[in-house]
């Protein structure tokens, strides 16, 4: 799973311009600008300078970056970019498809999808069920520059008035039945704790000014971190120590009991739009369930035969529990899964040459997942700079599952994409920075698949973990539709889950309890997955021994991050094109 990444940070070389149908087939021509192409972009650009200046947002809410200013999420706020987003939409309506340019198709294809998931979001008032949202503000390492530095002040400043926002939307939602289901926020309010921590030494907020790089002069470091301590002790530590006293005594223990999304006000309405949003695909939750159980039984047959294959002559259940209790597929230190991972990524570096053309300049670490959120996370987390590995728990972290998770997470998964996404042409700042999870979730999926064309897995237990985590992705499918549409119980999703996966018992129910809590989320990753591999045989059997897989990924990520229609649709125009090398396309243009 993806976290939001700062694409601010570095400007690198130019990938390959994104070519639709005609532009590939006459790729050493720049398309002319239709008659539309100067609205699109004039629209663009307004709504960019009105998000990050006046809104003080970036792709989403909570996506600050290096900026000075935490966004306003009161009621009214949210309002006012309700109005605007619509208005947006309006005008996006009065601008033809026919008049734009290929590339301007996909900048208004993904702009259109951004803001109907903005539209509906504040219509919904999801914004009133804000639990979780400190999940990710306290930095985990430092910055580059004094300005950084100042930047970050500045957000710590206004981070009291963040939160009491936050804590008046909550009760708002509290007041009409909008909450997470309370059984799945059970402990959760213990990453709380350590923000509200008044010595700053202890308070994760502190941690960038812990992490102070040498290039800063010591009277200057000392300043800053003065300044941080004093802001931390006496106005951020304080805010959040209301926000777990509001948890803890009113929000926890009155929050609703009921777990499925269609049981919220408006709820088969709000768990359709759920639906669109992270899949970006018009599909009713019947159809997805069936996808689902149809996957489940392909894959079962897959394991069923490498579970042979590693020699046992028992029943599935009797190898699960041998996979799940066994200590030689687990590490016995954070190190030995840190370096597991190390290895896998160091083994994936030798084979990029003969998957993509074009490799990113940018480069991530491999980290364990920051210890207040380890024991509620997933098994890690991809990011721009650091590609996060849980290692809370090592008994419930089997190492069969590091090499998918490491394909999927790191490389050439989310932090590969990111760095590529990063260094993009230049383009409105909207593709650059959003982010829609049945493109980027599929994506990572697809790169678990294309370990076994790299040789990554290696023994029969190695292709079972991968298998698992198919498995795992497929049953999200029943699991998800079934929890919020079927009326399933959390155990009868942890029992499914259980049993088809060779998951701990510990991942499965983190992971249950994740899907409880982001309706939809989930499904994003099978469905992408499923129309890129759909591609990859289309266009392996019409180009034959003209396809070159370096190419196919190429252009997939060429295009940064968009809807999965607007993908088929490029892929589509790409092999009717003969799948030529959008690199030596992009090169081939007279510069600007």
């Amino acid at each position: 799973m993806s976290r939001r990444v700062d694409m601010t940070k570095l400007i690198g070389p130019t990938l390959a311009v994104l070519m639709a149908s005609t532009a590939l087939a006459a790729h050493a021509q720049a398309p002319v600008d239709g008659p539309g192409d100067a609205k699109l972009k004039a629209l663009l650009a307004a709504e960019w300078r009105w998000r990050t200046h006046d809104q003080h947002m970036g792709a989403d809410d909570e996506d600050v970056g290096g900026r000075e200013h935490l966004p306003h999420v009161d009621a009214a706020s949210q309002q006012q970019r309700l109005a605007y987003w619509a208005d947006a939409l309006h005008e996006l309506d009065a601008i033809p498809l026919d008049q734009l340019t290929p590339e301007d198709k996909i900048n208004a294809a993904v702009f259109r999808t951004a803001l109907e998931a903005f539209v509906a979001q504040i219509r919904f008032k999801d914004y009133e069920d804000g639990f979780g949202f400190w999940t990710w503000m306290a930095p985990h390492q430092g910055f580059g520059t004094v300005a950084e530095y100042k930047a970050y002040l500045s957000r710590l400043q206004e981070t009291p008035r963040y939160v009491d926002e936050q804590i008046v939307d909550m009760r708002a939602g509290l007041k009409r039945g909008f909450t997470k289901p309370q059984i799945s926020m059970k402990g959760r309010d213990g990453p709380v704790a350590p923000l509200a921590e008044t010595s700053a030494s202890q308070n994760p907020f502190y941690a960038p000014f812990a992490d102070m790089p040498a290039s800063i002069p010591a009277a200057e470091r000392e300043a800053l971190q003065a300044q941080g301590q004093a802001v931390i002790s006496g106005s951020v530590a304080p805010a959040f120590g209301r926000l777990l006293a509001f948890l803890r005594t009113d929000y926890m223990p009155h929050a609703r009991t009921t777990i499925a999304a269609e049981a919220l006000p408006d709820g088969k309405a709000y768990y359709r739009a759920k639906v669109r949003e992270f899949t970006t695909l018009d599909m009713t939750p019947e159809e997805i369930h069936a996808i689902g159980l149809k996957e489940v039984a392909r894959i079962d047959a897959d394991m069923q035969a490498t579970m042979k294959a590693a020699g046992w002559t028992g029943d599935f259940q009797g190898f699960l529990k041998y996979l799940k209790t066994d200590p030689q597929f687990y590490a016995k230190t954070p190190y030995e899964l840190i370096a597991k991972s190390t290895y896998v990524a160091n083994e994936v570096y030798g084979q990029l040459k003969f998957t993509f053309g074009l490799l990113p300049r940018y480069r991530f670490s491999i980290t364990p997942t920051p210890a207040a959120m380890a024991p509620y996370a997933t098994g890690g987390n991809g990011g721009l700079d650091t590609c996060l590995m849980n290692t809370y728990n090592l008994p419930a972290r089997p190492l069969y599952t590091i090499l998918p998770l490491t394909l999927h997470e790191c490389v050439p998964g989310h932090s590969f994409q990111a760095a590529l996404a990063l260094e993009a042409p230049d383009r409105p700042e909207i593709r650059k920075t959003t982010y829609f999870s049945g493109y980027g979730e599929g994506w990572a999926l697809y790169m678990e698949w294309l370990g076994t064309k790299m040789g990554i897995y290696k023994t029969p237990y190695d292709e079972f973990g991968r298998e698992t985590y198919e498995m795992w992705r497929a049953a999200r499918l029943v699991v998800d539709t079934g929890l919020h549409h079927m009326g399933w119980s959390r155990q009868q999703a942890i029992d499914y889950l259980s049993s088809h996966t060779a998951l701990s018992d510990h991942e499965v129910a983190i992971e249950v309890d994740r899907y409880i809590n982001t309706p939809g989320q989930a499904l994003a990753y099978k469905l992408g997955e499923m129309l890129i591999r759909r591609e990859r045989a289309k266009a392996e059997t019409t180009l034959g021994a003209r396809f070159d897989q370096r190419r196919f990924h190429d252009m997939i990520l060429s295009l940064g991050s968009v809807p999965l229609r607007t993908l088929e649709t490029v892929l589509d125009d790409w092999i009717a094109a003969g799948g030529p090398d959008p690199n030596a396309a992009a090169s081939s243009r007279p510069a600007a």
